[in-house]
């Protein structure tokens, strides 16, 4: 089985390649965390973890997750790999060690480079940019396929970042990233609701027919910004002219 966590695609399109190839069934981190389901009687001696690089670390909701993952049959082969834009940072370490708590040992970690979204920072309002990059994967991927499959351990993570630094930029940044205070929704929203339907941790209301967050932080995956039709969802001041972007769709 491999457990994924997915915004906008990315890691789920790389969880659904391995999966394809090794036979694994694909299970939602997100829906996992919603149905308060953690623990598994898996019989596979094999057992995947996938997610995006959130401030050089595990997203919130991956992090809840793994502290709670309980797999009575422990696996003889468990790998960890993370998307990332720029640098994975210490995402693979950061996964390791809370998994190590619960005594379960990782063989491998993998990494795989594909577009940025977090827009705030990042311009992908270039289509060919972004093909570009998916491009590159591909081989990233067929890769990961090949060393999962011939079940060989080791740390593949590329373009890592020193553990200090890591752990600095994520304890400073990603709190602030994750205050919902930054949002703010623009006069094309329709209501349609995806937004709230979508959001991992439903830290989004519909009220009077226009989002409304209710939490004080979320995710921060800009799940809501790039699937919202009308791009009506912006964080800042920059996300509008830095595009949306998503490997899959969502209704």
């Amino acid at each position: 089985m491999i457990f994924y966590f997915s915004a906008t695609g990315n890691s789920r399109y790389v969880a659904e390649r391995i999966a394809a190839a090794t036979g694994d069934e694909t299970i939602s981190i997100p829906d996992c965390c919603k149905s308060d389901h953690f623990s598994f009687d898996e019989t596979d001696k094999t057992v995947g973890i996938i997610c995006p690089t959130y401030s050089w670390g595990l997203p919130s909701i991956v992090q809840e997750f793994l502290e709670k993952l309980t797999l009575r049959s422990r696996p003889s082969y468990l790998w960890f790999a993370a998307t990332y834009g720029t640098t994975p940072g210490q995402t693979g370490r950061f996964a390791e060690d809370i998994l190590k708590r619960s005594g379960l040992t990782v063989s491998a970690k993998f990494s795989v480079q594909m577009p940025d979204t977090w827009t705030p920072l990042f311009d992908l309002s270039s289509k060919e940019k972004v093909q570009r990059i998916n491009a590159a994967a591909e081989p990233q991927i067929d890769r990961t396929i090949q060393l999962i499959q011939s079940r060989t351990s080791g740390d593949f993570i590329q373009r890592k970042m020193p553990l200090w630094l890591a752990k600095s930029v994520y304890a400073i940044e990603y709190p602030s990233m994750r205050q919902t205070h930054h949002f703010h929704v623009e006069d094309s929203c329709i209501g349609c609701g995806l937004c709230a339907r979508n959001c991992p941790v439903s830290a989004i209301q519909l009220r009077d027919k226009k989002p409304v967050w209710v939490k004080e932080q979320c995710v921060m995956c800009l799940s809501c910004l790039h699937h919202c039709p009308k791009f009506a969802i912006q964080y800042g001041s920059r996300t509008q002219k830095h595009g949306q972007y998503s490997h899959f769709r969502l209704s």
